[in-house]
């Protein structure tokens, strides 16, 4: 694609607005930023579309969202049938131009004929999921950038099942979108056009109440929270974002009598004022929540990113100073405590199965099938947790009762199919207020754990490459490491490695190689004498490589001093 070329279209373009065109006017001495911008298209992947929000191609604005969803009706009417009655579910989170990108996205389903369930405001992203499948939708569509920071904004695409579009479909409309022109090739409206089309149905508390009658039933031990109803307390923060409702509802629902909500991070704000990244990944945003949990005697902190999907939690430790508990850790914590539970409420299935990512640590299998659970493994995405929870399910082959991911994403119960916040933290509660009953905190109960299944420990290592060189820097780095993998790292031999993309399985001893069950994915695994596992990909949603190191050992130090050596060579590979 001529990047200058495509400029120059959208200057003349009278799709866009003065302001728009003063934007790109303005960068008419800027070349590298005028290609940064136009030299392609955002990609449309199994994950829909994320990108920072400018005037361009490769950026996010409500011409590529027309565009996106312009291909997308058109695959939804290519299905035939009922598929436009059934029409499409929209949800939007709190980012700037979110709500103004949803009705775009709406007023163009509605151009092509295609029905529409819209949130009158922001929602938790697993609402959509639920509300796809509550309403009998062909699809859903969610505008959001989960935790990525406030430049950013997104277009996730969910399929009648309630979870993110599969790998066909998202190549049937990345297919259109090179067919149809951004501009002429797009049907649409004005948004009050759209409301009197008659095809609009604005969802609001009626759809909250459903929702959240399907949360409350995830409860397992009401009575152990009422014993410690009196003294326990946690914070909670949403981080500006679409968990200020919902979450605090679903705590209370389980009895919590003292819920503290940082009250400058309950402001609804695109612009994250607080905090540098909304993430609950990185605990330097608690700041201001564990202040307040300091001021209030509180051991236990909750927060969760803008669109409510992912859940972080932060626990005293004996010194009384706050920590972060990993995404791997809270979901062992999780999964460990939940078989206990059903056990005790006799709500265990016969057949129970935990599924977990390829990147997420082995201690969550340790304990799956120590208690009895089988456990799977999926690629990284809840994608692919629905797929292999679908299958399962149907095949009568078992009942998942729990999916997580390394990065703060769980999955619980029928209603959803995606990682699901609001849940996720009301049973996080639960699990606190329990072992608060025991007299213990989940910092004694995580230390407990490790007694009992062993020391594992894991870092995740981003390397950052942004830009256009960024992309080509991610694709030589993963072609060297296929065409020149490491015998050893770190003067450790790998004993075994693993190519996701084509499942290809090497013996690095005997040289012997097979095929293993999952492929497709641009992953690469070492595995190495000591026990370690180190993988390696690219983020399908930042411009970064991801290096996930999994380790155990004998104690806590050897646990550290592996993490530290597989650091230096994850970090010696961007250089």
């Amino acid at each position: 694609m001529d990047f200058m070329q495509e400029y120059e279209k959208w200057l003349k373009s009278s799709a866009l607005s003065q302001v728009e065109k003063d934007e790109l006017s303005a960068l008419r001495n800027d070349p590298k930023e005028i290609e940064a911008r136009f030299y392609g298209p955002l990609e449309f992947g199994t994950a829909g579309l994320r990108g920072t929000m400018a005037v361009g191609l490769h950026n996010m604005n409500i011409h590529v969202i027309r565009h996106a969803t312009q291909a997308f009706a058109e695959v939804i009417l290519a299905e035939g049938g009922d598929a436009a009655a059934r029409g499409v579910a929209i949800c939007m989170d709190c980012r700037n131009h979110s709500l103004e990108f949803a009705r775009e996205a709406a007023c163009v389903c509605v151009s092509n004929g295609v029905s529409v369930r819209i949130f009158e405001s922001l929602r938790p992203t697993p609402e959509l999921s639920f509300s796809v499948r509550e309403y009998g939708c062909i699809a859903g569509i969610n505008v959001t950038a989960s935790h990525n920071p406030k430049e950013y904004n997104g277009y996730k695409v969910y399929w009648e099942d309630g979870a993110q579009l599969p790998p066909h479909h998202a190549e049937a409309i990345a297919k259109k979108m090179t067919e149809i022109d951004i501009f002429s090739g797009v049907k649409t409206m004005k948004w009050e056009d759209a409301l009197a089309s008659g095809r609009v149905t604005v969802l609001g508390d009626e759809t909250d109440r459903k929702f959240m009658a399907q949360v409350a039933a995830m409860i397992n031990d009401k009575e152990s929270v009422a014993k410690v109803a009196d003294t326990f307390k946690l914070v909670y923060t949403p981080f500006h974002g679409c968990g200020y409702k919902l979450v605090p509802e679903a705590l209370r629902t389980l009895g919590v009598k003292h819920i503290l909500c940082e009250p400058k991070q309950m402001k609804i704000d695109g612009n994250f004022p607080t905090v540098v990244s909304p993430n609950p990944e990185n605990p330097e945003g608690f700041y201001l929540a564990i202040d307040l949990a300091k001021q209030n005697d509180v051991d236990f902190i909750v927060g969760t990113d803008p669109d409510s999907d992912r859940v972080g939690i932060m626990v005293r430790d004996k010194s009384g100073e706050f920590r972060p508990v990993t995404g791997n850790q809270t979901g062992v914590l999780l999964l460990d405590y939940l078989i206990g539970a059903m056990k005790r409420a006799g709500k265990l299935p016969e057949h129970p199965v935990a599924l977990k990512t390829i990147v997420t640590t082995e201690m969550a299998r340790k304990v799956a099938e120590m208690n009895g659970v089988e456990c799977f493994d999926t690629f990284t995405g809840f994608k692919f947790m629905a797929e292999k929870k679908n299958a399962l399910e149907s095949a009568g082959e078992g009942k998942v009762i729990f999916s997580y991911e390394e990065s703060y994403g769980y999955m619980l119960g029928d209603y959803v199919r995606d990682k699901d916040a609001v849940t996720a933290s009301m049973l996080l509660t639960e699990m606190a207020a329990w072992y608060a009953s025991q007299g213990m905190t989940l910092f004694d109960a995580l230390e407990k754990l490790y007694e009992k299944y062993g020391q594992y420990a894991e870092k995740t290592y981003n390397l950052v490459m942004p830009g256009l060189d960024g992309l080509k820097d991610m694709a030589a780095l993963m072609k060297s490491l296929r065409e020149n993998p490491p015998a050893s790292i770190a003067d450790v031999q790998v004993t075994v490695r693993k190519d996701y993309a084509d499942g290809t399985v090497t013996d690095c001893v005997s040289g012997t190689k097979s095929t293993m069950e999952l492929s497709g994915s641009n992953v690469l695994r070492f595995e190495l004498a000591d026990g370690t596992t180190i993988l390696v990909r690219p983020s399908g949603t930042e411009p970064k490589i991801k290096v996930y190191i999994l380790t155990l050992g004998a104690d806590k130090d050897i646990c550290t001093k592996n993490l530290e050596k597989y650091g230096a060579w994850a970090a010696a590979l961007q250089k």
